[in-house]
């Protein structure tokens, strides 16, 4: 009799294996339902079984396989407390799966696991229960055997412990394979840290992370691991800490850096930030912690956490150690390595098993293309080989150089052997040698070159035998299955389980170059890269081959790299940092140290371990140490240049034997260049009380006390010294680049150095670009302290890099060796803030538009590969046309006008591209096109004729600089200050810019960032600089012009020095279009600190009414609203402070102004100095607070007092009239 009616439902959980090849070790975790009358029933109960084998029928008989039915259990919980739920084989399927259990994904169905029967019925209690993941006993069945240390990682592990006990961060240098999350789990449970936060740029790393911490903490119950899609949840985490228990929490850096407490546009991740950390765990430290947004992570999380541990893990950490000390750095690199494989048996025997025995031998070979087939000499470009041109792609996809690189294939299977040659030279040259090396990595520019290469392998004669494997971008664009495979999985297939039987190549331009491992790969091929490629991403790069062969014993693995230069500057930087973190070498004691010999013996080991071979012309041969030792130099070189001459290696090693005379001469010397605000406001300083330690630039402790030593003590205070002098110079040196940038020359190629440097600065230049007060003679009396070859040659550096911007066919290629360049060069001061490219784009592109290099949806931070238009409807169009007239005032660099020329360049190109019918034009063309814009559209005022000769370089470099409209004003501050409209007139006249055919000057738009601020006269004042932006922005107001538009500091919003009448000008200027506002100056200039922020404004002579205001804080922009800017007699910049002021202005309470005194009562200004230190018996107290923020007491006679005598006798209660403009979260009150 069938029933009439159906009851409740409940879900039932089955378990069954099938005992077949097939299946073997796995397990099919499903469900089903049944009759509610059976929710009390137990686990595996008659009824229940048979309903879970009725299902289980149903799923198998039709395949003739025989099922064995494990387990069957109701999904339903009725807690004692708490409301009922029910759950299903999904909920189990995700603990399984976050407990690093994985899906047997060889069988049909997404309910199959390769699990055994105590861990799936683990995960449905767990479900039971409210968890998101097993423990780790819960995983395991047989006991897990206990991880045996190296002694590298024991020492690893002890040195980190017996730190953490009186300092905050260690730094891991230590190579692949060294196990380092392994080692850093046992930092952790020896530690019985509660909460231990792991943060990397690498998300995919989670998986190895979850696996390492079972095998750490499986025998600890109390531990538990978390994520966002392993283990369990951070609330599941917090509530386990609450009950006693510790946990490990994973997070990646791009998820935090989306947290709008960072800067990012999400709400989210709250709870990471404000949770009391015990250690910071940060995995590939090397990657994304430098960047603005990675940085204020970091410091974020440190904020919240004053006492937390910090442990950075990298195998190629060269942009940390020099923030670091060396006890603060663990290192364990190639050559400890392979010293420790060698010297294994002499230590432990040989019946003990060597651990490093499987790690490969590294060798080196470096080829000279130019010298191998003289067609290929052209590439070199700066002594390197160009291989971005080389591999230059044209429009179709096709090499532009297709018979060269066809040549360059060619030569890779010689096998020719010359009369006086034993052997051939290249890795594809015999047949044995293809067997050797039947697994590669090439690493190439970009994607569409790695296409083209693909093509062009597969019709060679020789590599059309191999797979070749494309996992840069999109690959080759294969079938949908291929496309849908990952990089790392492609290239497995490829090679296939037996790697002897296959033969593959891989293209990469940068995937599959960190953090994998291919055992099958025999060599790589560096073809790509530059003199500046970083020694960390090309180390990383070829360690991808080190990797421990599965099939036989790989006992040398090799690198062939085709730029002889770049391989050797990056192996000696490489060795140079392991300088850093090394003790003084054996051979010499403390008292004699040599930088020399310390080099030598770090080269030395290098070599004995990878031995570099070189391959010119038909000849092979080693590199020795003198060789390597050159190349060293040319690191300290680069390492100069790219620090903008911020660097130590500037200097020789006079500043190793000051005496007491020369001491005095360097404090004198940083009494003046304090004042200059290149360094922090210094006094006459007395090197003893400076607390440096030896060796140690980060750290302000003490050095550690023990015997006294006299060489070591004098050893210590000679490089206290040292550093005292480089810390003094260094507000000379950082203005060096520019100034060499912009030297005159009396013949093309004159050689800048040491001696001749400032005779070829023009006096005008000279005061406007060194600090206040140092002199050429002064400068005299301290060059004896540079490195004349480091100087030299840095120079040299500098002006090879600006000259071949000028060999580059493309602008935009020409626009980014430049603007690379100025990114080198530091700010010398306030007075003098270069404006960063990106800032220029920004400032840009926010007010008059033109085509953009940054990507505006993420604060401008990624450089794009391609500019794009950013259009403002009725600015843009008006500004950008082929009777632009654009000015720049106060050119430093020269960044502005070419931001404005690229746009004109731009549009000009893309018309003619359309009447040409052409999708690119010739270089003689896009070089016309360009020069016609500077000579057209382009005109810029400066202040010094060095400032001039940069912006001419930069625009039209050392060939073309003579069409730039660039002029200079004499005292062009000073003039505005007392004649602005004479200025104006001048500048407004066609003869000043040496213009025929018409007299006055029309500009479309005045653009630019003006000088902020001159050092007072007034000797008195330390605390009062006198503003001078001002007078720009009255200047642009009187010169004909459509729009303007300038970033100045934000403090006339609201007060600044003698800017009253100017914020009143301001505020009821109708025509101002937009504003956009940063009360924090750090938003746009990140390492420069400007009190009250800054902001850019756009001013259109056609526009009346409303100004459009944007406020930007932390990276986010607030949305716009149109403001009356002259509706307070302040600028009130918060626009929730405006709806705040107007309901307390709606009550007509008496305003707090009615009862304030004014801020000069007694007729004195802040930098009063008219009073003395101790009391005569009748005078008054006068209470002030000093710079160094200290509060004192001084005393004034009651005579000298004219103003407001009534008062003196009277409770007065004193506030700041401001406090930095209420920006920087540090106000003071008294």
């Amino acid at each position: 009799m069938s029933e009439c009616f159906a009851g409740l439902q409940a879900n039932l959980i089955y378990i069954y294996r099938i005992p077949d090849e097939t299946h073997e070790g796995c397990l099919k975790i499903g469900q089903t339902t049944i009759d509610s009358c059976y929710l009390d029933y137990d686990p595996n109960s008659e009824p229940l079984k048979a309903r879970a084998l009725k299902r289980i029928k149903a799923q198998t008989q039709t395949a003739g396989i025989k099922a064995e039915l494990l387990h069957s259990e109701i999904a339903f919980v009725k807690p004692l407390n708490g409301q009922a739920f029910s759950f299903s084989d999904h909920d189990v399927h995700e603990v399984l799966e976050r407990s690093g259990v994985h899906r047997a994904e060889q069988l049909a169905g997404r309910e199959w696991f390769k699990t055994n029967l105590s861990t799936a019925q683990a995960a449905i209690q767990a479900v039971k229960q409210g968890r998101l993941s097993l423990d780790q006993d819960e995983l395991v069945d047989d006991p897990q055997p206990a991880i045996v240390f190296r002694p590298e990682q024991k020492a690893a592990i002890e040195q980190t412990i017996k730190h953490f006990e009186k300092s905050f961060s260690m730094i891991w240098n230590a190579k692949m394979r060294f196990g380092k999350t392994l080692t850093a789990l046992e930092v952790v449970r020896r530690m019985d840290f509660v909460r231990t936060l792991i943060l990397t740029h690498r998300p995919v790393v989670n998986d190895s992370w979850y696996e390492d911490f079972g095998k750490i903490f499986f025998d600890c119950k109390d531990f538990s691991y978390g994520s966002k899609n392993k283990g369990e949840s951070f609330a599941g985490l917090e509530c386990r800490v609450a009950r006693g228990g510790h946990y490990v929490y994973f997070v990646s850096m791009q998820d935090l850096r989306g947290s709008e407490l960072v800067g990012g546009k999400f709400d989210k991740n709250h709870d990471v930030f404000k949770t009391q950390w015990d250690l910071l765990i940060i995995d590939e430290a090397h990657e994304g912690t430098k960047t603005p947004l990675g940085e204020k992570v970091i410091h974020t999380l440190k904020e919240a956490n004053a006492n937390m541990r910090l442990l950075k893990l990298s195998g190629t950490p060269f942009n940390l150690l020099d923030d670091a000390s060396k006890d603060e750095v663990f290192t364990w690199d190639y050559i400890q390595e392979q010293t420790a494989k060698l010297e294994w048996e002499k230590v432990h025997g040989q019946d003990e098993p060597n651990p490093y025995a499987e790690l490969p031998k590294m060798k080196i070979f470096t080829y000279d293309l130019g010298e191998l087939q003289p067609q290929l000499a052209g590439y070199a470009d700066d002594a390197n080989f160009n291989f971005r041109e080389f591999f230059r792609v044209d429009s179709d996809g096709e090499f532009k150089h297709k018979n060269d690189v066809r040549a360059f294939l060619d030569l890779l299977v010689n096998d020719h052997v010359s009369s006086h040659e034993q052997d051939v030279h290249y890795p594809f040259a015999t047949e044995h040698y293809r067997e050797i090396f039947n697994h590669t990595l090439w690493v190439v520019p970009g994607v569409k070159e790695a296409k083209a290469l693909s093509r062009l392998l597969r019709q060679h004669p020789v590599f059309s035998a191999f797979t070749v494997v494309n996992v840069a971008g999109d690959g080759d664009g294969a079938g949908a299955d291929e496309e849908s495979l990952d990089a790392l999985e492609k290239v497995n297939k490829a090679i296939g389980p037996d790697p002897l039987s296959t033969r593959t190549i891989t293209l990469t331009c940068g995937r599959l170059t960190l953090g994998v491992s291919v055992p099958a790969w025999m060599a790589v091929l560096m073809l790509s890269g530059s003199s500046s490629t970083a020694a960390a991403s090309y180390m990383q790069t070829i360690f991808r081959v080190q990797t421990p062969s599965k099939a036989l014993l790989k006992t040398e693995c090799y690198v062939f790299d085709f730029a002889p230069d770049r391989a050797l500057r990056v192996i000696a930087e490489t060795a140079r940092f392991a300088v850093q973190v090394r003790a003084t070498p054996k051979s010499k004691k403390d008292d004699e140290l040599s930088q020399d010999e310390v080099d030598r013996e770090l080269l030395s080991d290098f070599l004995k371990f990878c031995p570099v071979i070189s391959m010119t012309g038909s000849q092979m041969h080693d590199f020795d140490v003198p060789m390597l030792m050159r190349s060293l130099k040319k690191v300290y070189i680069e390492r100069v240049v790219q620090h903008g001459f911020e660097d130590q290696y500037l200097y020789n090693n006079e500043l190793l034997r000051l005496n007491e005379l020369e001491i005095e001469n360097f404090e004198d010397l940083q009494a003046i260049i304090g004042k200059t605000k290149a360094l922090p406001r210094t006094k006459k300083i007395d090197i003893n009380q400076q607390g440096l330690d030896n060796g140690d630039p980060a750290s302000g402790k003490k050095p550690s006390s023990g015997e006294f030593d006299p060489a070591t003590d004098q050893l210590k205070e000679r490089i206290k010294r040292r550093k005292f002098a480089i810390s003094t110079l260094r507000g000379i040196s950082i203005r060096m680049p520019l100034m060499v940038y912009g030297a005159e020359f009396s013949a093309q190629y004159q050689k800048i150095t040491i001696d001749n440097f400032a005779d070829m600065i023009d006096d005008v230049s000279w005061q406007e670009f060194m600090p206040k007060g140092v002199t050429k003679e002064i400068f005299a009396d301290f060059k004896k302290y540079y490195d004349e070859d480091i100087f030299e040659a840095a120079c040299e550096r500098i002006l090879r890099l600006a000259r071949a911007a000028d060999d580059y066919e493309s602008v935009e290629e020409r626009i980014a060796a430049i603007t690379e360049l100025f990114s080198t060069f530091r700010n010398p001061d306030k007075e003098t803030v270069l404006t960063p490219w990106r800032v220029v784009n920004m400032h840009m592109s926010d007010t008059l538009g033109g085509y953009c290099f940054f990507d505006k949806e993420s604060n401008f931070e990624p450089l794009l590969g391609k500019p794009y238009l950013v259009e403002h409807p009725e600015v843009t169009s008006k500004t950008f046309n082929s009777d632009a007239c654009i000015l720049e005032l106060n050119s430093k660099s020269g960044l502005y006008p070419l931001y404005m020329a690229y746009t004109l360049y731009r549009l000009r190109a893309e018309k003619q591209q359309q009447q040409l019918q052409v999708s690119t034009l010739n270089p003689q063309v896009v070089r016309h096109i360009w020069n016609s814009v500077l000579q057209q559209n382009i005109f810029v005022l400066c202040k010094s004729p060095m400032a001039k000769r940069i912006t001419e370089r930069t625009l039209g470099g050392f060939n073309s600089y003579h069409l730039v409209h660039a002029q200079w004003i004499p005292d062009l501050i000073e003039s505005l200050r007392t004649a602005s409209d004479k200025v104006a007139a001048k500048v407004s006249a066609a003869k000043f810019w040496n213009l025929r055919g018409k007299k006055k000057m029309k500009f479309t738009a005045v653009v630019g960032n003006p000088p902020y601020q001159i050092a007072s006269n007034d000797k008195r004042s330390t605390s009062r600089d006198n503003p001078v932006y001002q007078y720009f922005v009255e200047l642009c107001k009187q010169l004909p012009t459509d729009f303007v538009s300038l970033v100045i500091p934000a403090r006339w919003m609201s007060t600044g020095l003698g800017l009253g009448d100017f914020r009143e000008t301001m505020c009821s200027d109708r025509h101002l279009m937009k504003l956009v506002d940063f009360p924090m100056s750090t938003d746009v200039f990140p390492s420069v600190d400007i009190k009250g922020g800054v902001c850019y404004f756009l001013r259109s002579k056609d526009y009346l009414g409303q100004c459009e205001v944007i406020r930007c804080r932390n990276g986010q922009r607030e949305a716009p609203c149109l403001r009356k800017l002259d509706e307070f007699d302040i600028f009130v910049r918060d626009p929730k402070a405006v709806e705040i002021l107007h309901k307390v202005l709606s009550h007509e309470d008496k305003s707090m102004m009615e009862l304030l005194s004014v801020d000069k009562e007694f007729g004195w200004t802040s930098n009063f100095t008219g009073f003395h230190d101790t009391s005569n018996g009748h005078d008054i107290p006068l209470y002030y607070r000093r710079r160094d923020g200290k509060r004192l007491v001084g005393y004034i006679d009651r005579d000298d007092i004219n103003k407001s005598v009534h008062l003196i006798d009277t409770w007065k209660v004193f506030v700041p009239k401001a406090s930095s403009d209420g920006t920087d979260g540090c106000q003071q009150y008294l």
